[in-house]
């Protein structure tokens, strides 16, 4: 995995290395910022990837791992230059040392945008505008970092031949229904721009294509699953002990749906130990959680353990019996591929791509997300033995393995690259 970043300052005398994913950092001339020339043999195919949140943070989940992963498996006839905030998500503080700044991830560029400097704007704009990019790939239906390079495109302000567009799972139902009335609006004023132009869809599942055809009927759509850099072999399972361990990780918002679980559990009457990690997106939401979280029986331990770091998330759900995720909606899932790779079953909703896979892994897949089906999934899962238990942690490993084994082929700029090569 290619994990180095080489900063690009407006000086050339080398300063301390920055750290990130701890690799070293170390500076260069913003000039090394070029492209292929005409003497080139094969014009590198140009990319021009927008995302609100990237590394080195990781609030915001699975995108920032799966855009990562891209990155890293492009191959060589693919030139990215990237665009993102400087900062993670509900963070006020930059990253230090980034912001304003071009830096490498292997052969990517990436360009740390603090949104409110105008400064930062012009010094950004005038290298895009110095390059034609044969892709614009954006990661969002709504955000600003996908409304604007598109019209910016649409208005020629940055030279762009076609548009890749990855909803990552904003046309959910659940997704929609949170500020629907803005929702519908934006989408009466969006959807002739993106007609006029030339769009293509990135879908990472059959539903989400799904979904992008209901509402885009002249969409063009490329399905493929995100990238993930997991190993193909899960950690191999061990004992854990006799009392059961159930974990949730993720972002703490309504969307993930903590407060069922801890409403589930205030039904089960055996003992079991529940531990929370994950950063407090919305913190009314946890509120609420922690109020659910003081009325539970004595049999419950419940525990919130704080923010993960993305390296050690797979080791920490090694050491739990059964993850519990009864998500509103999930376009991927990367924390379930994680936990699969941990050997952790997971006890979901059927609102992710994964429900055969967990089925076949010793988890559970709920398709009715009462409060008492999942108390009542949960009930089983207590009353197993510790050798049960351990066999569904050896299912998960099998699962994930069989699911590992399936994730090759090109990633989807590649595969949009061939797909232009052939028109």
């Amino acid at each position: 995995m290619a994990d180095t970043f080489d900063i690009l300052r407006d000086d050339s005398a080398p300063t301390a290395a920055n750290t990130i994913h701890n690799s070293p950092a170390t500076v260069s001339d913003p000039r090394d910022i070029t492209h292929s020339t005409d003497s080139d043999p094969v014009p590198p195919f140009r990319v021009l990837l927008t995302c609100d949140f990237f590394e080195p943070g990781f609030r915001a989940g699975g995108p920032v791992r799966s855009v990562a992963q891209l990155l890293d498996t492009t191959s060589p006839a693919i030139d990215v230059t990237m665009v993102t905030r400087d900062r993670d998500l509900g963070s006020t503080e930059p990253y230090p040392g980034l912001s304003g700044r071009w830096a490498h991830r292997g052969p990517a560029r990436i360009y740390y945008l603090d949104p409110g400097r105008l400064h930062q704007w012009y010094a950004m704009l005038r290298t895009l505008r110095s390059s034609t990019f044969d892709l614009l790939y954006v990661n969002s239906l709504w955000a600003l970092s996908s409304i604007l390079p598109i019209l910016a495109a649409q208005t020629r302000i940055i030279q762009v031949d076609r548009i890749l567009l990855a909803p990552r799972g904003e046309l959910a139902a659940s997704a929609l229904g949170v500020k629907s009335r803005k929702k519908r609006l934006f989408l009466r004023v969006w959807q002739p721009i993106l007609k006029r132009l030339e769009v293509y869809w990135h879908a990472t599942n059959p539903h989400e294509a799904q979904l992008i055809g209901e509402l885009f009927p002249w969409a063009r759509i490329e399905t493929r699953r995100n990238e993930v850099s997991l190993p193909p072999e899960p950690i191999p399972p061990e004992r854990l002990g006799d009392s059961p361990r159930l974990v949730f990780i993720g972002r703490i918002n309504p969307i993930k749906n903590l407060a069922k679980v801890i409403e589930a559990l205030a039904l089960v009457t055996r003992p079991v130990t529940f531990d929370v990690y994950g950063p407090v997106e919305d913190r009314s939401y946890w509120a609420d959680c922690q109020l659910l979280a003081q009325r539970l029986p004595a049999s419950v331990t419940f525990s919130y353990r704080g923010e993960l770091a993305p390296e050690a998330v797979r080791s920490t759900f090694a050491r739990y019996d059964t993850f519990v995720f009864p998500t509103q909606g999930e376009n991927f899932g990367h924390v379930i591929a994680e936990s699969l790779s941990a050997s952790c079953p997971v006890i979901c909703s059927d609102e992710t791509p994964w429900s055969p896979v967990l089925r076949a892994g010793g988890g559970a897949v709920l398709t009715d997300a009462t409060v008492e089906t999942l108390a009542h999934q949960i009930d089983q899962f207590v009353q197993r033995s510790q050798e049960e238990r351990l066999a569904a942690r050896r299912a998960a490993g099998q699962a994930y393995r069989s699911w590992r084994a399936e994730t090759a082929g090109p990633n989807i700029l590649d595969r949009i690259r061939l797909t232009v090569a052939e028109r």
